[in-house]
């Protein structure tokens, strides 16, 4: 039995290192989410209902059959003769099978089922429409997780040159080229170098938390597979905003799930019009029993039911004439939901170029800030390598020297920042236009 518990915690413990040790790819980050997320399960789960509408809908077509069966017992005194009453014991039975079958009912029964279809159909794109937002938002949580993971790469290689930097003051210190006083100098730029490489882990695990909290994973051992953006050129651009509009405005969900609540309202106006027309139905009955009394002897239950039997045939005709304004209403609220689903359409549309135009525009705006701060990174290694060699001159103050570290430092972050801003931007555009996200 140890022997059991010892196997059984080696394998925990394995899984549990392995777990650890897995880094989650792009990929596999968004199709665990659409596989485990709860809106998109909720999606399903509408779907399953709308499949059991189309169903309930069919079976308005069918004939309704119904089997009746009833059995009554009476006791107490029943008058033979005048003035000579005995006690009596009456049972009674009788059975029923009816069946009806709607012939006409203004159509209804057709729209109605075409309208579960029609809604089956609409649900199945409000569940791409989900599922595009949700791979959206990870690509972006994914991405924030790269730019925070190259954020504390920068943080730490500065920390690492101000301790190197600060090991080169003491040895000219103790040679007697710079002031003592320089080395509290650096000791206090690398301990401001080490709250950074702090913030930098605190902003990296917050990434992270968030994108687990997303996948509704477990955050402890959580981590993503580094992938290397490169350095972007504007070839990721877009140069004319045009063929995206086209695209989106033939292929987006939004849109087609905005037609199609126009067809849908435009049933629900056909549905309210059957209130006009009569219904038309057709009956069939057919009734047997059997009586038992203690005072008389009668046929065998089976002889009775053979010879009380009988069949009935109808025909049910239902002509409306006046509703109370019931119909007159119901169409009038249809018409007016058909003339709004128009309107949402025309909505959509807007929405949906102003969002396209917003993100070609922000693009454009990211590629200029992402060359700005190439140019001006550039810029400052070279204005930092100068006062640098001053300073080991003994030309500028360590004062001035951190001034011209922290503008490196400033200028280092604003690429990185400039660069995953500009990355994400463009891939939005190639969400719009119906390509893949992938960060390769």
């Amino acid at each position: 039995m140890t022997n059991f518990k010892l196997v059984l915690m080696a394998l925990f413990l394995g899984l549990m290192a392995y777990a650890q040790e897995k880094k989650w790819t792009l990929e596999e980050c968004v199709d665990y989410a659409l596989e485990h997320n709860i809106t998109v399960k909720q999606a399903e789960n509408t779907l399953l209902l709308n499949k059991e509408d189309i169903k309930a809908s069919q079976g308005n077509f069918l004939p309704s059959v119904g089997l009746g069966l009833r059995q009554s017992l009476s006791l107490g005194q029943a008058e033979l003769f005048p003035g000579n009453f005995v006690d009596r014991t009456f049972h009674s039975t009788s059975a029923g099978l009816s069946v009806s079958q709607t012939v006409f009912n203004g159509f209804r029964n057709s729209n109605v089922y075409r309208q579960s279809q029609l809604n089956l159909e609409t649900n199945q794109l409000e569940l791409e429409r989900i599922e595009d937002d949700i791979s959206l938002n990870v690509v972006n949580a994914y991405l924030n997780v790269l730019f925070n993971k190259e954020n504390l790469e920068t943080a730490q290689a500065q920390y690492d040159f101000s301790a190197q930097q600060l090991d080169q003051v003491k040895v000219l210190v103790d040679a007697g080229v710079q002031p003592k006083a320089n080395i509290y100098d650096a000791e206090a730029t690398l301990s401001r170098d080490a709250q950074q490489v702090t913030i930098a882990e605190n902003n990296l695990k917050l990434a992270l938390l968030n994108l687990s909290q997303l996948l509704l994973l477990p955050f402890e051992g959580f981590d993503v597979e580094v992938i290397d953006v490169g350095t972007p050129s504007e070839t990721l651009l877009y140069s004319d905003v045009s063929p995206i509009l086209e695209y989106a405005m033939a292929n987006r969900v939004e849109i087609k799930v905005a037609e199609k609540n126009i067809e849908n309202a435009a049933l629900n106006t056909e549905i309210s019009k059957s209130g006009y027309y009569p219904s038309v139905s057709l009956g069939y009955g057919f009734n047997t029993g059997a009586n038992f009394s203690n005072l008389n002897s009668s046929n065998s239950f089976f002889q009775q039911i053979n010879e009380n039997k009988g069949h009935s045939f109808n025909l049910n005709v239902n002509i409306p004439i006046f509703s109370r304004y019931q119909n007159k209403t119901s169409v009038a609220k249809s018409k007016i939901q058909e003339e709004n689903s128009k309107l949402n359409l025309e909505q959509a549309k807007i929405n949906l170029e102003s969002i396209i135009q917003s993100a070609y525009t922000d693009a454009q705006a990211a590629f200029k800030a992402y060359q700005a701060a190439i140019k001006s990174l550039e810029s400052q290694k070279l204005a930092f390598n100068n006062a640098k060699e001053r300073y080991d001159l003994g030309n500028m103050t360590a004062f001035d020297l951190e001034q011209s570290r922290v503008q490196l430092i400033n200028a280092q972050s604003s690429l990185i920042n400039a660069k995953y801003d500009f990355v994400f931007k463009t891939k939005v555009l190639d969400f719009y236009i119906g390509k893949t996200i992938t960060l390769d």
